[in-house]
């Protein structure tokens, strides 16, 4: 197995609070010897759970960038039992930039698991996470927004189909102790987050946080109530930071795949003809894409494909053909029932 070449400047093993960068060699025109860093956090107190919250797995999602950060800054080590690793700059060149891929080899980070450390920056970086950190954790809180051009209906949590029962009972209880309004349950997609956490033996929840390339305080509020409370019931956190309760009751959701979205065909202005939190029914029109260069032709309709709620829809109006418009998703009243009798 190669070795990666990204070198800590953080001991993982020391207990305390200790700061610093994960130096990824890289050298250009500019910077003959130089390195990205990759700002992380470790607070670390005694044996107990370890959890890694990640933030700027996209440069261009900003409300889990702040609460990360925050995070890192007001956790007290003596109110730990464990530890928390924070990320909040995944893909840094991405996070400095703005944008959802890295401007240096237009990495994906969250399409690059499992990485590779000889291949281009993102993909050492995800090799890096995926083998290093997420092998120390037990936890993964994965932390998203819509992003630049999309935006979520309120506070969001993602996670992947459990395997079996026992699987299943845990992810409800966690879910539960995070307590955003919504869970998602969705299938693996290996080359997520998400998916490099299991292979590793952690469980992750993945939020979505909003977007729009703008931030919400409201939002943050919400998931740094539910992420506190999270880390208090895990065992991790205790003392005054912890609160009694998560934020809010649970509503599972299920993604079907794709007939919860709406895609364009044609390239030109989109006007939505939904709004976030509507409920649809399958073939009532979603949205109609105009054509500016060509006033004379009249505007094309897409329809929705499937019944469901509104819950993610594209922000900027200039289309191509392949963006998302909209992203749906049903209540899932059987995933609290039981899988196997």
């Amino acid at each position: 197995m190669h070795l990666n070449p990204i070198v800590s400047e953080v001991d993982f093993d020391l207990a305390g609070r200790h700061t610093g960068y994960l130096r990824l060699p890289h050298s250009v025109h500019r910077s003959a010897y130089g390195w990205l860093p990759f700002p992380v956090v470790s607070i670390r107190n005694g044996s107990g759970p370890v959890v890694l919250v990640m933030a700027g797995n996209h440069g261009d999602e900003y409300e889990g960038q702040i609460l990360a950060a925050q995070l890192a800054r007001e956790i007290d080590p003596a109110y730990l039992t464990g530890q928390i690793i924070v990320l909040p700059a995944a893909n840094a060149p991405a996070v400095e930039q703005g944008l959802r891929t890295s401007p240096i080899d237009d990495g994906n980070l969250n399409r690059a698991f499992p990485g590779d450390p000889r291949g281009s920056p993102t993909q050492i970086a995800a090799h890096y996470i995926e083998h290093e950190l997420l092998a120390r954790a037990d936890y993964l809180i994965d932390l998203h927004s819509g992003g630049s051009s999309l935006l979520y209906h309120g506070g969001n949590m993602l996670a992947i189909e459990p395997r079996d029962e026992a699987g299943k009972a845990r992810l409800i209880d966690l879910l539960n102790a995070f307590g955003l309004p919504n869970a998602f349950i969705h299938r693996e997609n290996p080359v997520h987050a998400a998916a490099a956490a299991r292979r590793q033996g952690a469980v992750s929840i993945t939020t979505e946080l909003g977007g729009a390339g703008t931030v919400s305080s409201a939002l943050i509020r919400e998931a740094r109530q539910g992420l506190l409370h999270f880390l208090g019931h895990v065992g991790l956190l205790h003392g005054p930071l912890v609160p009694e309760s998560p934020p809010a009751s649970v509503r599972f959701r299920r993604v079907a795949g794709a007939r919860h979205y709406v895609y364009a065909y044609d390239s030109g202005v989109y006007e939505p003809l939904v709004e976030l939190g509507d409920r649809v029914s399958q073939g009532q029109p979603a949205a109609r894409i105009h054509f500016p260069d060509t006033p004379w032709r009249e505007p094309v309709i897409r329809h929705f494909d499937s019944d469901g709620e509104v819950v993610c829809k594209r922000v900027p109006a200039l289309v191509r053909r392949g963006d998302c418009l909209f992203h749906l998703a049903e209540d899932d009243p059987t995933f609290f029932t039981q899988l196997a009798r």
